[in-house]
């Protein structure tokens, strides 16, 4: 029976005003991040844009979307502290459109005239991913250069599976509708050509395989831009444009008619309960989990703030304790819970593998939250039989068939990622928060062990150990996994979905669940061979 979660929080105790103004100030760090990229290319390239009589990019997204619905955008930080442009140029992003919820990929043409760098494309073809587990018609809005040449030995070669990948979309009927603003050049002409549906405004859209300077030094003929590949063009004698806008918002209106018509049915079930806030504020989640991931908290704080109406049904409470399960729902979807307490022993391993077993018997989506340092080593635990427990809960991890959300809230580390439906495990979505930790182990352990194993060769081979140059070492290799470790490194690396504000949890959480409705929700009983 599913009752309200009891809250011990101790709100107006000094740890929770530290731990919340610590997290704060992350989420303010993310915040500003995303300002950055907000503000496109920047000021010069923003105002030539603008003096084109064009929309930018979020603008256009804001007229398309249906008004007063959120927008999700997803790896909004993709390419930070990778020396592409941060975004990729792009905005991939989860919006309601025609009272249909689609996923919209849309260039900004501020940065670097939209042309396509490597984080371009793995944003990219994670959009595609999206679309295709979730069934969602993808809605392209196309403005783009192309590829950036200085960088073509890394983007023409990966870059082709997008179009491959869109014309699978189609094949399986999930509905592709591109909208053509401007420049849509070489391998760019191929997102229109190989859409269910084109939408091009005139004098604006340009589509063609090769340029006019391409042309000329190809076949030595001095080509008109509008003849070559303007959208009148393409209306009257190619026939690659389906609808003729005369401007921007003519474009995006017949895009939203497009979505309209197509009568999209989602093939998932819709809510099951009612959509009741929590019991207890979402401000409140600020203050829970510290920003040093070594500090350990009751996941059931989370929980109460973040399903509806804080209920919960815990799922063998009193047996492995380390490891919270049960049901509840968010939006009004039933959902399976499996949330760290703490680090995994094999009971913990053999109660997570049992409880995703009942969710795929019941057909329901199991969402993941982790804080979690790993499984538990030593002696006593690995003759205790903890690598074949644990490989109980990767295999139903792995093979499970219900939609999985994976939600990081503290430590991601070493194999515990795995058991937890970390990102090579094909979760529907990946959210962190600001704090996250994410490495193969904490940066003292690998430091340490890495000494141990220096030590042992020097010992072996009969050299003798410098203390001071080990030391020296330890520091560096701390230093390199804290910044390699967190969490805007690797959003950056696209590890992630993106960096949520622990407030915006349960919003968030709400309309990924809508969007992997759209697909049919289905588990299996089958699952790998364990040992007993």
């Amino acid at each position: 029976m599913s009752t309200p979660i009891r809250s011990h929080l101790a709100t107006a105790g000094e740890e929770f005003t530290d731990d919340a103004n610590a997290m704060r100030a992350l989420a303010e760090e993310v915040r500003a991040l995303h300002d950055q990229v907000l503000a496109g290319g920047g000021p010069q390239y923003v105002e030539r844009h603008r003096a084109r009589g064009k929309m930018m990019v979020r603008e256009r997204l804001e007229a398309l979307v249906d008004p007063g619905t959120p927008v999700l955008e997803l790896c909004p930080l993709a390419g930070l502290h990778t020396g592409d442009p941060v975004g990729g140029g792009v905005v991939v992003a989860l919006a309601e459109v025609s009272h249909t919820q689609c996923l919209v990929i849309a260039n900004d043409p501020t940065v670097r005239g939209g042309t396509t760098s490597p984080t371009t494309i793995r944003k990219l073809l994670r959009a595609m991913d999206v679309a295709e587990e979730n069934r969602l018609p993808l809605l392209i809005l196309v403005e783009s250069g192309g590829a950036d040449l200085p960088r073509q030995a890394d983007v023409f070669v990966p870059g082709g599976e997008q179009f491959r990948r869109l014309t699978q979309l189609s094949a399986q009927g999930i509905p592709t509708v591109c909208v053509v603003f401007g420049s849509s050049t070489a391998g760019g002409a191929y997102l229109p050509g190989m859409s269910d549906y084109t939408v091009m405004v005139e004098d604006r859209a340009r589509v063609f395989l090769g340029g006019p300077p391409l042309v000329k030094m190809a076949i030595g003929e001095d080509a008109d831009e509008e003849e070559l590949g303007g959208a009148l063009m393409h209306a009257r004698t190619s026939g690659l444009c389906d609808y003729l806008a005369r401007d921007e918002p003519e474009a995006i209106r017949i895009a939203r008619g497009v979505v309209a018509h197509l009568h999209w049915r989602r093939l998932g079930p819709g809510p099951a309960g009612p959509a009741d806030e929590p019991l207890y504020p979402a401000e409140e989640l600020l203050g829970i989990a510290s920003v040093d991931v070594r500090v350990p908290f009751d996941v059931r704080e989370v929980l109460a703030r973040v399903l509806d109406g804080s209920r919960f049904e815990e799922f063998k409470e009193s047996y492995g304790a380390q490891l919270v399960c049960g049901w509840g729902s968010i939006g009004g979807y039933p959902i399976g819970v499996v949330a760290n307490n703490g680090i995994l022993f094999s009971p913990e391993a053999q109660k997570g593998a049992q409880f995703i077993a009942l969710c795929n018997r019941t057909d329901t989506p199991i969402l993941f939250v982790q804080n979690i340092t790993g499984f538990m080593v030593g002696t006593r635990y690995e003759q205790g039989g903890i690598i074949k427990d644990g490989a109980k809960l990767i295999n139903a991890v792995s093979n499970s068939k219900v939609p999985h959300l994976t939600l990081m809230v503290g430590a991601s580390y070493g194999a515990g990622n795995y058991a937890m439906a970390g990102r090579a495990y094909d979760p529907r979505f990946v959210f962190t928060w600001p704090n996250h930790r994410i490495a193969v182990m904490g940066p003292k352990q690998l430091a340490g062990v890495l000494s141990i194993v220096r030590r042992n060769a020097a010992e072996a081979a009969g050299r003798p150990f410098d203390e001071a140059a080990d030391e020296e070492l330890r520091q560096a290799t701390e230093r390199q996994i804290e910044e390699e470790s967190t969490a805007q490194y690797a959003t950056g690396r696209l590890w992630d979905d993106g960096i949520i504000d622990p407030r915006d949890t349960r919003t968030v959480l709400a309309i990924a669940l809508t969007a992997v409705h759209s697909a049919p929700v289905q588990g299996t009983a089958v699952f790998g061979v364990v040992r007993h």
